[in-house]
């Protein structure tokens, strides 16, 4: 019965504990697919913090607005959550009452929207009137219907073009005790394109595309890459054709290179995909049959034609001018005819292969003109709506594409679009290219694109060939170098494009197929020279010993393809098609930031406890690390090196700390990273104009992102140097870096100037980015004083970078002491000995009688004394032992014990015996 009685005591507390929780009749709310643009659309959090709304044109002795919590009403039917916007005109109110909620929207772009609200209030004479309003766009007033008569008030609305600052909200006009709620505001784009798809990556949408802007791809390797049984996949992994991967990722163009000859005597091709026109026609027609365009690319030479390579075809190296003019035109034309005949859908010709310094081995740009000329002319007589590009590069670099513009224009050049490379890690900032891009667009009327582009998905090599990306130096990799940096690259340079204008027409992303042809690199060498799907066989070294000749290999661009190693497509293809969408992805880390710690011998050294990474957003954060404290300890203890320390990062991955302990470099801001840069001199010698500067450009920098810049179309002459001060006395090793080209008849030097010397260690340049480390070694600073520095001598046109001085102090100096000098004759005799007390002895020798007057000793060898002599007075000098020693005591105790032991023993037996 008890138990019984327990049981229902303990229902009956679960039913009053029910009972007390707020059971309001409430109304299941979907969450609409569409995102809201309004913040605190429902107001469930504070609506008088300035964070969301904001109420207006209101009269507070006429009207309140109250933050209401739908538990304050026991019979109201609540909308969504737990709060609501309520309002009352005042009983005490004189005339309708207006006020206004609203908030406003930084930017909205141009598309169709719907704002809707949920409504419920007074009716008849205590009814409101609600208007809902978009910037200076507003609905007809609707009235509230009564108590719990929720009502959904719907306002859609166009916007044409993109509009700041748009202010969102809801008029409400009443009389005297006209009262209401609100709750669920809500603003929704209605264009389906706007908003962003599921996916694995996070794309942001780029505004303006037109529906014909190109998203290109250039595939040109991809029949040598087959040939060499490389096989291309879809999503799911199954095999498919390449060209349907691409189309439905969003790609609408292919490029393809074509090379009139690559070919040598014997027919074995140069590599780089073999592409002649053979190739580019079958390439071609797999492009159309996907329904892509195709974009002709005539390099007018047997390979690859680029700033440092214009070099003519074979076949027509030997002819004059005008015989080159007319080659030009006829292989143009005939080429672009059997490209047209085999049914494939070209859409641009390129005339020309980043012809920035030369075309067709001409360098004059006079001649180079004419020859572009002749490339058009051919073009637009087979069809004219064939759109004709040139292309050049380097973007980055001041005034170059003003002046090519410029010397085309005056030369009457006829093409209709300006094409550029750009490289993110070499060719600078994405505002400058869409700078220089509008600025020819602009100035003469051109379209403009980007013809080549890519980025690095991953530092592995796939092939065993070398990569051109990443480098330690000469490289600016402001993204992630994993899949999301890569899809997020390709974005940012398809909106710079974008943001030029209706004049921006595309992008082409170089290469994504080039992946390895295997994993075994001399199965791989064989492949390549058979099949040239690498960049370079060793038959090309006929035609271009410098280049291909020495570093003919394999893919050097398999880590920026849009494909794994396996053929497979990655996430970034689809970038193509999710610029015009958007594409968003379960926010994850997407790189973890190793860390760099630089520190001076001697002083502590910790290593961070949080480490920075980067989400998939593009967002950044801090996690936590845990690092390997053994090898932190080893390392310290070790002293000068590099070492790479490893960490766990909390919530999974790792993170490695390089750490460089150095010794103290004593030269003051050696890499020109610090605004200070007044401990530096750059003496320009004989008068000549300045041509060395600081530059900001990391891929011109040895460390960091400044050196100092030189270049001049004279004689390059100049000195950059820094006196130091304060240093010890001891030996000092310095040391610099330097880089760049075209330095004829040169004197160039690092030295190192001390109150008493100079010394000189002489250098060169040999290249861009080929560095040169030019070092003295032990320099003796005694007074504390040294003055290092470079000097820079080169013919017309030299050009480099001079970068990362370093002063590091190797080991002391100590003042040689001068020797006492030898002690003259009279010294050499001994000191006289003290008179010497004989009675504490137990016996002294009898010494010779004969013995010299000048032995004034008692042992060893007086000076002047024969050998026999001194043998005899050694035997003579020598004394009895001396019994009061400690050896001698503990011998005599020892004795003194056995006997007392044995008379112990002795007496004992006699005593046994005698009872």
């Amino acid at each position: 019965m008890k138990r019984k009685r327990m049981l229902l005591s303990i229902l009956l507390a679960i039913v009053m504990i029910v009972s007390t929780l707020p059971l309001q009749n409430q109304r299941g709310f979907a969450a609409t697919e569409e995102p809201n643009l309004l913040i605190n659309g429902g107001f469930e959090t504070d609506i008088w913090d300035g964070s969301s709304w904001t109420i207006d044109n209101i009269d507070w002795e006429q009207a309140e607005v109250i933050h209401f919590p739908y538990s304050d009403d026991p019979y109201i039917t609540s909308h969504e959550g737990q709060y609501a916007f309520k309002y009352w005109i005042k009983d005490t109110a004189t005339g309708d009452q207006t006020l206004t909620v609203k908030q406003s929207i930084d930017s909205l772009p141009a598309g169709s929207y719907m704002l809707t609200v949920s409504a419920m209030g007074g009716d008849g004479a205590e009814a409101a009137d609600i208007t809902l309003f978009a910037g200076e766009q507003k609905m007809e007033p609707v009235a509230t219907k009564g108590y719990n008569n929720w009502d959904t008030i719907t306002y859609s609305f166009e916007l044409t073009e993109e509009t700041k600052n748009v202010a969102i909200g809801a008029t409400i006009k009443g009389a005297q005790n006209a009262w209401g709620y609100l709750d669920h505001f809500q603003l929704s784009s209605q264009d389906v394109s706007s908003q962003p798809v599921e996916a694995d990556i996070f794309v942001e949408k780029v505004d303006g595309l037109s529906d014909d802007f190109i998203k290109g791809v250039d595939v040109s390797s991809i029949i040598s890459l087959e040939e060499s049984g490389v096989t291309f996949k879809n999503e799911a992994g199954e095999q498919r054709d390449i060209f349907q991967t691409m189309n439905e990722a969003g790609v609408n163009y292919v490029r393809v290179r074509i090379w009139n000859d690559p070919y040598d005597s014997e027919g074995r091709g140069y590599g780089g995909g073999n592409n002649d026109l053979e190739k580019a026609i079958e390439i071609g027609k797999r492009a159309t049959a996907n329904g892509m365009k195709l974009l002709v690319d005539f390099h007018y030479s047997d390979f690859w034609a680029d700033p440092a390579k214009q070099q003519a075809p074979k076949a027509w190296q030997n002819l004059s001018f005008e015989e080159k003019k007319n080659a030009v035109y006829t292989y143009t034309k005939d080429s672009l005819q059997a490209l047209l005949d085999a049914g494939v859908d070209v859409g641009m010709v390129q005339v020309g292969n980043e012809t920035t310094s030369g075309f067709v081995g001409e360098t004059d740009w006079t001649k180079m003109s004419e020859l572009f000329n002749q490339g058009s002319k051919a073009i637009r007589e087979i069809d004219s709506t064939i759109l004709v590009a040139l292309h050049f590069t380097n973007p980055e670099s001041a005034g170059r594409y003003t002046t090519i513009s410029k010397t085309l224009d005056q030369n009457n050049v006829d093409y209709d679009v300006f094409a550029s490379s750009y490289y993110p890690f070499w060719h600078g900032t994405l505002d400058n290219l869409t700078s220089v891009l509008k600025n020819v667009a602009d100035t003469y009327g051109k379209k403009v694109m980007v013809a080549e582009t890519s980025y690095t998905y991953t530092a592995e090599d796939g092939d065993g060939h070398g990569n051109t990306a990443p480098k330690d130096s000469g490289q600016t990799l402001n993204y992630p170098i994993t899949v999301q940096g890569q899809a997020t690259a390709v974005r940012d340079v398809i909106e710079a494009v974008a943001n030029v204008g209706e004049a921006g027409i595309g992008v082409f992303y170089w290469e994504p197929a080039w992946i390895p042809v295997g994993t075994d690199l001399e199965e791989n060498k064989v492949k390549w020279e058979r099949d040239g799907s690498g960049w370079a066989t060793s038959f090309a070294a006929e035609y271009d010993p410098e280049d291909a000749g020495h570093w003919y290999g394999g893919s050097a661009v398999d880590n920026q393809a849009l494909f794994d190693f396996e053929g497979k497509p990655l996430s970034s293809l689809n970038v193509f098609k999710y610029v015009n969408t958007g594409a968003k992805a379960p926010l994850e880390i997407d790189v973890i930031k190793d860390i760099s710690v630089h520190a001076v011998l001697g002083e502590e050294i910790t290593l961070p406890d949080h480490v920075t990474v980067t989400y998939n957003d593009g967002s950044e954060g801090t996690a936590a690390v845990t690092w390997d404290i053994t090898a932190l300890t080893q390392a310290i203890n070790n002293g000068v090196g590099t070492y790479v320390i490893e960490g766990e990062v909390e919530g999974g991955g790792k993170v490695k700390a390089n750490l460089q302990i150095n010794p103290q470099n004593f030269v003051l801001n050696p890499s020109f990273e610090d605004e200070d840069r007044s401990m530096w001199k750059i003496i320009h010698k004989d008068e000549s104009a300045p041509h060395a500067t600081y530059q900001q450009k990391a891929s011109d920098a040895k460390s960091g992102e400044y050196a100092i810049h030189f270049y001049s179309d004279n004689a390059v002459d100049f000195k950059v140097e820094q006196a130091i001060t304060g240093l010890e006395p001891g030996y000092y090793n310095l040391s610099m870096f330097l880089q760049g080209g075209d330095a004829e008849e040169s004197n160039m030097f690092l030295y190192a100037k001390t109150s008493s010397d100079e010394i000189k260690d002489e250098t060169t340049v040999n290249g861009w980015v080929n560095w040169s480390n030019p070092a003295i070694e032990e320099i003796l600073v005694v007074d504390g004083t040294l003055t290092i520095g470079a000097n820079i001598e080169a013919g017309p046109g030299a050009w480099g970078t001079v970068d990362d001085f370093s002063l590091t102090k190797v080991k002391d100096y100590e003042e040689e002491k001068e020797e006492d000098p030898l002690p003259e004759e009279e010294n050499l005799t001994p000191p006289q000995p003290k008179p010497v007390d004989d009675s504490h002895k137990v016996s002294e020798p009898n010494l010779d009688k004969k013995e010299s007057k000048d032995n004034k000793g008692l042992s060893g060898s007086p000076v002047g004394q024969t050998e026999k002599q001194t043998e005899t007075n050694e035997n003579a000098g020598k004394t009895l032992p001396k019994t009061a020693t400690n050896t001698f005591n503990m011998l005599l105790a020892g004795v003194v014990l056995i006997g007392a032991g044995v008379l112990a023993i002795v007496l004992v037996r006699r005593k046994v015996l005698e009872k």
